[in-house]
C-alpha cells in the first residue's frame, strides 16, 4: 500500500477550519470508488464495513442502492447476526406489520414468509396466512430458521454483489487499523482459518461488530458496562459505576423432539456443577439456575415456568417449548416433520458469571466455552432431570440440532451479545429521553406520555428496557419505555470523522442499550447509516455538518422517507 499518497489524501480531508466566522468542513467524498484489486493483500472500495450482523447487512445495502461500493466483513462464515449466526428468532413490538421499521426491514420479513411459502410444503391454511409464522412462536409474529435468514439476506445482497459494488468476506476478524488525524485509514482483518491477512482502505468505515471491536483498534473514545446516576442522572442507574458490569450472553442451540426415543449421551463437562449453580445477584435469584423458576423481569418475584415438548399449553404458565418455536409442524403438510423444532434462549441459559468486553481473546473463548457447558447443561438436564407432568423427570427424545444452527456440536455459532462497546456520541440517549417513568418526573404528566422528539431523528424503535442479569450480580432491570426515536447525534463520535457505528455500540448508557438493543432497531440503525454515508459523500460534507446544519439535515431526512425510513411515530 502506498501509505505516503493515502496520508497525503486523508491530510486534505482533515478536521474543520475556520475562515471569516464561517465553519469550513472538510469534504467526504468518495468518488464512487469502484472495487479494485492491487496485491493480494490489498483491497479498496468506498465503504468498510466490519460485521456482517443485521447493522451491517441494512449498511451494506443502503449505500449498495446509492451507488456506493462496499467491502463487508464478517467473522463467521454466516452474515445475519442475532438472526442467524446467533438464532434469535426478532423480538419485536406489536406494530411491527405496519410500521415503526424501515422499509427495508419489513421487505426483509416480507421475503422470510415467501421464502417459506415458495420452497417449503406448507399447509393451505399456513400458505393463505397473510402473517405466516413459520413456528408459531410466542416470542415473535414470524419465528424462522436461522438458515432461512441467511439466505433472504444473501438474495437481498445478491444483486450487487453481481454487479460488482459488494463484496463480502466471511471468516475474517478485525486485527489492526491504522489512523491519522481522527480518522481511519485502512483496516487489515484476518481469516480466521488461513491466518490470511488483508488490508482494506476505504474512504468511510463502519464497526457493526457485535462487540464494538473496532473501537479500541481505531483509538475512538467509548464507554462500557454501566454508569452511575451521578454520570447520567438517571432512574434505574445503578449508584456506582462499573465499566465490566455488562449484561449477561446466551449460547442459544435449537433441539427437536423424538417421543419414544432415548437420544441420551453421556453428561457434558461441568454438568455437576452446573445443576447445581445457583447465580449470586441482587436481588437474589429464587433458586438454581436450572429449574422451571426464575426471576420475574418486571417484579424480581419467583415466577413458575413450563416445559412440555409436544407444545401443551401449561394452564396460563408459560411453556418454554413454544416460546421460541420456530417449526410448527402443523403448518405443514403431514410427514414433512415429525415434531416441532425449538429455539433455546432462555433464562437458564443466560451465561451470568462472565463478561465478554474488552477481555482477551483467550478469556474471550474460554468464557465462551463456558456458556456453551452451561448450555450443554441445560440440554442434558431436560433430558433427564426436567419434571413433567406426569411426575416423571426427563425428556430422553430431545435431540440437538446443530444442521439447524450449521454447527457439529449443536449450539449457535456465535454468542447472542446484549452488551458491547458505546461510542462517547456527539448525543447519548438517557433513560430521561425513553424511558416511561423517568419521562414523567423530567416532563411531567402531560408530555410524559411520550419519548422525546429529537430534531435530528433519523429512525424509530419500540422495545420496553430489558437488562437481563449481569456480569457484576445485578438481577434483571425491565420497565416501562415508550415508542422513540433513533437521534442522528447517538451515530456520530465525538472525535472520529469517518467511523460510524451500526449495531448496539451508538451513544446510549447501560440502561438505554436495554430498549436499542433489539432486532429491527439495530437494522434502522444500519440503514440510516448506509445513507448517511451516501448523503454526505453526494452532498460533499463530514457527517455531523449534516447535523449541526439544519437545512442539509431536513434534506437527508427528506432521503431517508424516500427510502422507506420514518423519523417520528404516527398519532
Amino acid at each position: 500500500m502506498n501509505r505516503r499518497k493515502f496520508l497525503t489524501y486523508s491530510a486534505l480531508l482533515g478536521g474543520a477550519t475556520v475562515a471569516g466566522g464561517e465553519i469550513a468542513y472538510p469534504a467526504i467524498n468518495t468518488k464512487n470508488t469502484p472495487l479494485v484489486q492491487g496485491k493480494a493483500s490489498e483491497l479498496k472500495a468506498d465503504v468498510i464495513i466490519i460485521g456482517g450482523g443485521m447493522g451491517g447487512c441494512a449498511a451494506a445495502l443502503a449505500c449498495c442502492r446509492n451507488g456506493l461500493s462496499v467491502i463487508l466483513t464478517e467473522e463467521t462464515d454466516w452474515i445475519g447476526g442475532q438472526l442467524s449466526q446467533q438464532g434469535v428468532p426478532p423480538d419485536e413490538h406489536q406494530w411491527i406489520e405496519t410500521h415503526g421499521a424501515p422499509q427495508s426491514y419489513r421487505e426483509f420479513r416480507n421475503r422470510v414468509r415467501e421464502y417459506y411459502r415458495r420452497n417449503y410444503p406448507l399447509t393451505d391454511n399456513a400458505s393463505a396466512r397473510e402473517n405466516l409464522n413459520p413456528g408459531d412462536g410466542s416470542v415473535s409474529r414470524l419465528c424462522h430458521e436461522p438458515k432461512v435468514a441467511l439466505a433472504v439476506l444473501k438474495d437481498m445482497l445478491a444483486p450487487y454483489e453481481s454487479s460488482g459494488k459488494l463484496r463480502i468476506m466471511t471468516n475474517c476478524k478485525i486485527r489492526q487499523a491504522n489512523n491519522a488525524n481522527d480518522r481511519v485509514l485502512d483496516v487489515e482483518v484476518e481469516h480466521v482459518h488461513s491466518g490470511e491477512r488483508t488490508a482494506l482502505t476505504g474512504c468511510t468505515f463502519v464497526d457493526a461488530t457485535e462487540c464494538g471491536d473496532m473501537l479500541p483498534l481505531t483509538g475512538t473514545e467509548y464507554i462500557t458496562g454501566a454508569e452511575s446516576k451521578h454520570d447520567t442522572g438517571e432512574l434505574h442507574a445503578a449508584e456506582q459505576a462499573n465499566p465490566e458490569n455488562n449484561q449477561a450472553f446466551t449460547v442459544c442451540f435449537a433441539m427437536d423432539y423424538q417421543p419414544g426415543k432415548d437420544n441420551r449421551q453421556n453428561p457434558p463437562e461441568g454438568y455437576d456443577f452446573w445443576k447445581n449453580y445457583t447465580p449470586e445477584m441482587t436481588p437474589p435469584w429464587p433458586g438454581r439456575l436450572l429449574d422451571l423458576t426464575y426471576s420475574n423481569p418486571s417484579t424480581l418475584e419467583p415466577r413458575k415456568l413450563a416445559f412440555h415438548p409436544e407444545g401443551l399449553s401449561s394452564d396460563g404458565v408459560l411453556n418454554l417449548w413454544n416460546y421460541r418455536r420456530i417449526i410448527n409442524q402443523k403448518n405443514f403438510l403431514g410427514g414433512t416433520y415429525d415434531g416441532d423444532i425449538t429455539i433455546v434462549n432462555w433464562p437458564q441459559n443466560d451465561f451470568i458469571p462472565g463478561n465478554l468486553i474488552d477481555v482477551s481473546e483467550e478469556e474471550f473463548k474460554r468464557t465462551v466455552d463456558k456458556a456453551k457447558q452451561l448450555s450443554h447443561s441445560l440440554f442434558y438436564w431436560l433430558q433427564t432431570e426436567a419434571p413433567r407432568p406426569d411426575g416423571g423427570t426427563g425428556w430422553h427424545g430431545l435431540r440437538l440440532r446443530g444442521d439447524i444452527m450449521g454447527t457439529d456440536d449443536g449450539m449457535a455459532k456465535y454468542p447472542y451479545i446484549r452488551e458491547a462497546r458505546r461510542i462517547k456520541a456527539v448525543f447519548t440517549v438517557l433513560e430521561e429521553h425513553v424511558g416511561a417513568e423517568n419521562r414523567i418526573m423530567v416532563a411531567g404528566k402531560k408530555e410524559g406520555n411520550k419519548s422525546a422528539e429529537f430534531f435530528d431523528s433519523v429512525g424509530i424503535g419500540y422495545y420496553h428496557i430489558d437488562l437481563h442479569p449481569s456480569s457484576r450480580g445485578d438481577n434483571y432491570i425491565d420497565f416501562p419505555s415508550l415508542p422513540f426515536q433513533i437521534p442522528l447525534g447517538a451515530l456520530l463520535p465525538q472525535r472520529m470523522n469517518n467511523l460510524l457505528p451500526a449495531n448496539k455500540n451508538i451513544g446510549t448508557t447501560h440502561i438505554t442499550n436495554g430498549c436499542y438493543r433489539l432486532h429491527p432497531v439495530e437494522w434502522s440503525i444500519g440503514e440510516a447509516v448506509g445513507q448517511l454515508i451516501a448523503f454526505a459523500s453526494k452532498s460533499d460534507v463530514p457527517f455531523r455538518a449534516v447535523r449541526e446544519q439544519r437545512e442539509l439535515l431536513s434534506t437527508f431526512q427528506q432521503m431517508l422517507h424516500k427510502q422507506g425510513v420514518e423519523t417520528s411515530w404516527p398519532g
